[in-house]
């Protein structure tokens, strides 16, 4: 194996690249990053610029960990503003530093990508050595693996020490629905309580009532200005917010040639006018709810959009999980339970590195418990609490 290093999308071999790690996970094929690539969401001057160290051999591009250097934290969604801001007290330099993950995408997935013909767990070892290689040669303060499948997340907890940096492991908490083979909405509503069903129930009348109605279109079949209608939409959340997206509308536009049936709109219409769309994207067994917007206030609509018409679109086509996106506890009344995600780091500073290390620790274990007290108050009756 040659280890060698990419350091701009143009160079990535499409139909190679797409030949590593989890063909079914639309967050790293190179129709996702091409489509962030063109629209200048990444690359350029975005802050995420590509660091992607390879592992070659005689048949060509046999692994390769999608790595990007970052002058800043946005867009990542496992938060270390704190520790850059430790460094910064201390008069030392946390940026740049090397990411690995899918960008904008808080998705947990593949990252130590292996070809298909090679032996994962014998393979991606001499990769992450590679990565940490790489970023040492560079003089990077930190690296920071995030959202790894578990696979790659047992491969890196078990590496051995590189100068004695070894990776610190880190969990948070997500909210995540899975399918018990239900064969339709109603169905899934049966493993509720008596109270949390009425609820749901009463939810999903309330939109009916107003007088809107759901229209699948997936990106394939999504005309120009059902795209641009879902973008504005969308944008209007991150500027209530205070902040522009991260994905510009000509991103929307991309993801929509190159994705074809992975990118899925739900809108929601009244009086055949769009009112509020959640953007979605369909993986191999899993649904991924990604972005939402509303024209105007309606009671429940929220709900409907983004959650229960996700449901139903999984127990539909039969699709085992859907994850939802970061944070909500208010998920956990519509069916989804507390599920642990992962982040591995690598600090070069020893000082800094046994100072993170304490904190993890004391944090995960505060993880643990707000996932514990959250699982008490999922709707399903008793017998199949997960």
């Amino acid at each position: 194996m040659r280890a060698g290093l990419l350091e701009r999308v143009e160079d990535i071999p499409a139909d190679r690249w797409d030949a590593l790690g989890d063909p079914h996970y639309p967050f790293l094929r190179h129709a996702f990053l091409a489509s962030l690539y063109e629209s200048g969401s990444i690359g350029g001057r975005s802050g995420w610029q590509p660091f992607i160290v390879t592992l070659s051999d005689a048949k060509g591009l046999a692994a390769a960990a999608p790595g990007w250097l970052k002058p800043h934290s946005y867009g990542e969604f496992v938060f270390d503003f704190a520790w850059a801001q430790a460094y910064a007290r201390h008069g030392l330099q946390y940026y740049p530093k090397l990411v690995v993950a899918a960008p904008f995408t808080p998705a947990t997935g593949p990252r130590l990508l292996v070809r298909g013909d090679l032996d994962h767990p014998t393979v991606a070892p001499t990769l992450l050595s590679a990565l940490a290689a790489a970023a040492d040669d560079r003089g990077l303060s930190s690296t920071h693996v995030l959202f790894p499948a578990e696979i790659d997340r047992q491969i890196i907890a078990s590496a051995e020490p590189t100068d004695d940096a070894r990776w610190l492991m880190r969990r948070d908490c997500q909210f995540h629905w899975h399918n018990r083979d239900y064969a339709h909405f109603e169905d899934f509503l049966a493993g509720f309580t008596a109270e949390k069903r009425k609820k749901a129930r009463r939810e999903r009348r309330r939109v009916a009532e107003e007088g809107i109605t759901f229209r699948t279109v997936h990106g394939r079949d999504a005309a120009p200005e059902e795209v641009l209608a879902a973008w504005q939409l969308h944008r209007g959340t991150f500027l209530r917010r205070g902040q522009e997206p991260y994905l510009g509308l000509d991103c929307f536009r991309a993801l929509a040639r190159s994705l074809g049936d992975s990118l899925l709109f739900k809108f929601a219409e009244r009086r055949g006018v769009i009112v509020a769309v959640a953007v979605f994207f369909v993986g191999g067994d899993t649904l991924y709810g990604r972005y939402w917007g509303a024209a105007d206030e309606f009671h429940s609509l929220h709900f409907e959009t983004c959650y229960h018409q996700g449901i139903e679109y999984c127990i539909e086509h039969r699709i085992a999980r859907f994850e939802p996106g970061t944070q909500g506890e208010h998920k956990v009344a519509r069916g989804f339970v507390p599920t642990l995600t992962h982040s591995a780091h690598r600090i070069a500073d020893p000082r800094f590195r046994r100072a993170i290390a304490d904190y993890l620790l004391a944090e995960g274990a505060g993880v643990d418990e707000y996932a514990a007290g959250i699982g008490e108050h999922v709707p399903y009756r008793q017998e199949l609490t997960p």
